[in-house]
């Protein structure tokens, strides 16, 4: 049997941009690794989630590695929540967060993400207020910075268990049943969460929403009297003053283990918490990766060797670059291009240097599109490109979303990629 490397690339595809010749981020970079490996094996687009919803990363993932999301998820709350070794118990509250400024009304939002300047150190010492100077009512919390302005919240209730089927305070992401979806166009005001419109007069519903809604606005008062962000705004950066949150649920969810399920051994290296909640979930090993320098001809030769490494250990192994993602939210269509360039040149290069394609298939595609020109997920399918051991090209030349239309694997669910390959591996 042949060794999988599954490599997604968060946020890769896009739209055509008029400052790139009409081209997307992926069509005007330089990417000859990714392009003699399309040569060498088939493409197509995939579609990670139902056609015309633009899905989080959470979702998007799931359906990657073979599971169905409407029968497994049960929020990204308690995904990430589990990758920060926190406990949800059934009826615990848990949702991802974000650091945000609003302005002085505490409800004119300014900047969702403090204008990615708040480091990892800054939001430890404010998560650590919060926990230490916020009390709520009915109920004890944690809370957790994780990476940058990224954090978790778990709420566990005194009187009650509470339930996950709750909106957002966050207005960039609306729910669509139990999925998070984007929105392209939204107000800059912090949300009311509210109980779904099925759960309204759901108690642990109206619970929940009530204090989310009393965590929001006392870790606000908090946030505002911080030393930190005094010190931020006397630098003349952005406060991290508020806590945005969303996908809210109220259980872990329950995989089958996918070694179990494909009869392979899988690890996996991946640098966010809901990669690395979904992995643990699912049974995969975890590779560890070195913290990030923040300079991508540093990191990425790493990761090739990480991935390289591991390889020795697993059967297949999963592998998730966050990179495009950010670059496409800031709508920063040239920093996107530039990474997909070092991806191709600092992590492609040494890995394929090691690999003889015989022995392997390789999978390259991504979770989602993160648009530039709307700095938001969208709905659009994504470039995919498979090769090694048996594949036989389809005599594509390069690796794109305008190349991917016309490959022979056509359009593919994200749920039928994991299957393929563990058959292509066999064969």
């Amino acid at each position: 049997m042949k060794k999988i490397i599954y490599i997604v690339l968060d946020g890769l595809g896009d739209e055509p941009i008029a400052k790139l010749g009409d081209k997307t981020p992926l069509e005007a970079a330089l990417t000859p690794n990714m392009d003699r490996l399309s040569q060498r094996g088939r493409i197509g687009l995939v579609h990670t989630f139902s056609p015309g919803i633009a899905p989080e990363s959470d979702i998007a993932v799931i359906s990657l590695l073979g599971y169905d999301p409407n029968k497994y998820y049960t929020g990204r709350g308690p995904l990430e929540a589990f990758s920060e070794g926190i406990t949800v118990n059934e009826g615990n509250l848990a949702l991802r967060s974000n650091f945000a400024t609003v302005e002085s009304d505490g409800k004119t939002i300014k900047d969702r993400r403090v204008a990615r300047s708040l480091t990892t150190e800054e939001a430890a010492f404010l998560a650590k207020e919060i926990n230490i100077k916020v009390a709520l009512s009915s109920a004890t919390f944690e809370f957790k910075n994780t990476v940058g302005h990224r954090a978790v919240l778990v709420i566990r209730g005194i009187r009650s268990k509470l339930s996950g089927w709750i909106t957002n305070t966050d207005p960039a992401y609306e729910r669509l049943g139990m999925f998070g979806s984007a929105r392209e166009n939204f107000p800059l005001l912090v949300s009311l969460s509210t109980p779904m419109p099925a759960f309204e007069n759901n108690f642990p519903a109206i619970e929940a929403a009530s204090l989310l809604n009393e965590f929001t606005e006392k870790s606000y008062r908090v946030l505002t009297e911080s030393s930190v962000n005094k010190r931020r705004i006397e630098q003349g950066l952005l406060p991290a003053n508020l806590v945005l949150c969303r996908s809210a649920g109220d259980s872990l969810p329950k995989f089958p283990n996918i070694s179990e399920l494909y009869k392979i051994k899988f690890g996996c290296f991946v640098e966010m918490p809901v990669e690395r909640g979904i992995a643990l979930l699912t049974g995969m090993e975890i590779a560890d990766v070195p913290s990030s320098s923040g300079h991508l001809d540093v990191d990425y030769p790493v990761w090739a060797k990480v991935a390289l490494d591991s390889l020795q250990r697993y059967d297949g192994l999963y592998v998730h670059i966050k990179g495009p993602d950010d670059a496409g939210h800031d709508g920063d269509f040239s920093r996107k291009k530039e990474i997909i360039e070092a991806i191709d040149k600092f992590f492609f290069t040494p890995l394929l240097s090691e690999i003889d394609l015989k022995e392997h298939i390789i999978c390259v595609t991504s979770d989602l599109c993160t648009v530039c020109n709307i700095k938001a997920h969208s709905a659009i399918s994504v470039p995919i490109l498979v090769c090694g051991a048996n594949i036989k090209p389809d005599g594509s030349l390069s690796f794109s979303e305008k190349a991917c239309r016309l490959g022979s694997l056509g359009e593919l669910s994200g749920q039928e990629i994991m299957p393929f390959l563990v058959k292509s591996a066999q064969e």
